[in-house]
């Protein structure tokens, strides 16, 4: 059942190139709730693909895919919100809010604000069990600072006029 998430902001995304994740290249990304987000459509989802592999009951240790943003220590992660990690083996397709391709890193990165399709899985696998979602599709809906520390090339590249604006005018300098 594919399921479609709320707006979470973007974390190391994967998304044009495969990379590694534990010996198996993957596409993926880190999806980063807001603090308060309803993500209880991902929580039903969960529960329901948990309880027909187990129906008998949860075994102990069971891995969720929820977790607390204060586990990392990382720009844009806030304690009390929650992250899902999400892999495919296929690249994801990737829009932006008018429909339109995205092909560029430039416009799709670490930061920026989507809304996925994803699949809830239970997996039981080398006695490590639990819930997964992966990645199908993905929809960016707005931008944001980026998380990366990049920046674009306006910001490296702007006009005298605009520069002093974008980097704070009057900072001053020890070479002066």
């Amino acid at each position: 059942m594919r399921i479609k998430t709320p707006e979470f902001r973007v974390s190391f995304p994967a998304v044009f190139t495969p990379q590694d994740f534990g010996n198996q290249d993957k596409y993926g990304l880190v999806m980063l709730f807001p603090k308060g987000a309803d993500i209880s459509i991902l929580k039903q989802a969960a529960e329901k693909v948990a309880k027909e592999r187990w129906p008998e009951g949860m075994p102990p240790g069971l891995k969720t895919p929820f977790h607390d943003q204060a586990n990392k220590d990382y720009d844009g992660y806030e304690a009390g919100a929650i992250y899902i990690n999400t892999r495919s083996n296929r690249r994801p397709g990737l829009i932006d809010e008018n429909y339109q391709e995205i092909t560029s890193t430039d416009e799709f990165y670490a930061g920026c604000w989507a809304r996925a399709t994803v699949t809830a899985s239970a997996y039981d696998s080398n006695g490590s069990k639990g819930v997964t979602f992966y990645l199908n599709n993905l929809m960016k809906v707005r931008d944001d600072k980026r998380l990366d520390g990049g920046k674009s090339a306006l910001e490296d590249f702007a006009p005298p006029e605009q520069a002093a604006a974008l980097q704070g005018a009057g900072a001053g300098s020890i070479f002066e």
